[in-house]
């Protein structure tokens, strides 16, 4: 199905199917007895994964220009930061 552009839609069910198995993945990473620290660090890129797919398919900045992409990127950092800084805390 195309749009007004003449591109095609992205296949949802597809990222949505994709989503569902990550999601599985993540409940089953729980199970397999890894460290706090690595179970942690599993997770979270497991979610990024997750938010990466949902950002260019859903929000459609796959399509977008590269500044858009960029903009909605720049809360990455930060959060990086926070995530480094919680797993830090637990050496203290």
């Amino acid at each position: 199905m195309a749009t007004e552009e003449g591109r095609k839609h992205p296949n949802y069910m597809a990222v949505w199917a994709g989503l569902a198995v990550l999601t599985a993945v993540e409940v089953g990473v729980v199970y397999l007895g890894f460290s706090r620290n690595l179970l942690i660090l599993t997770l979270i890129a497991l979610a990024i994964w997750k938010a990466v797919l949902v950002a260019m398919y859903f929000m459609h900045l796959k399509f977008e220009p590269k500044a858009v992409s960029v903009v909605a990127a720049s809360p990455l950092l930060p959060a990086a930061i926070l995530i480094i800084l919680v797993l830090f805390e637990n050496f203290g």
